[in-house]
């Protein structure tokens, strides 16, 4: 039997040796949760070494996807009909997106935790961030709603308390 907890709640739970290397729901909260291998204790599990190249890129990547991205949303004329030309400059500011914006942006973020996202979860925390105040808000009119948005439905509600207590902690 392969015994481990739940990454969501915590729960013990136990599996059979079978069940090694496969996905499954907690019996507890519903999350989907990783069943890890089972290996004898003299087993040594070997590791690939870090690829240091690899990483740089990977990062320098993301951090061009983030630049275009803060472009993307900081413009706000559309272009001209068939000539994929601006009319004029871009008037918004970061921190300057709608309401509406932020909620999608927001449910997207939230829904990207619990999905197991983590790189394009960062990458939207990074956009509403600097919208600090409005987040709050919306956050809270989330949290406090009795019929939760369409998108975070099947996501169980203390899952769903802490990823918005962990989004709240990124605007201090």
């Amino acid at each position: 039997m392969i015994t481990f907890q739940c990454e969501h709640c915590g729960k013990k739970i136990e599996a059979p040796d079978a069940a090694g290397g496969k996905w499954g729901k907690c019996p507890g909260c519903k999350g989907k949760v990783y069943v890890p291998g089972s290996q004898q204790a003299d087993e040594e599990l070997r590791l690939a070494p870090l690829d240091s190249e690899e990483e740089r890129r990977k990062a320098k990547l993301i951090a061009e996807e983030v630049r275009l991205r803060e472009d993307i949303l900081g413009e706000t004329e559309a272009p001209e009909e068939g000539t994929g030309v601006k009319k004029g400059p871009a008037a918004a500011k970061p921190g300057a997106l709608s309401e509406a914006e932020l909620t999608t942006m927001i449910i997207g973020y939230l829904r990207q935790m619990a999905d197991g996202e983590l790189e394009r979860a960062e990458q939207t925390a990074m956009t509403i961030i600097p919208s600090g105040g409005k987040v709050v808000g919306i956050l809270e009119r989330i949290a406090l709603s009795q019929i939760p948005e369409p998108e975070l439905a099947d996501i169980p509600q203390q899952v769903l308390s802490g990823l918005i207590k962990g989004l709240r902690s990124k605007l201090r």
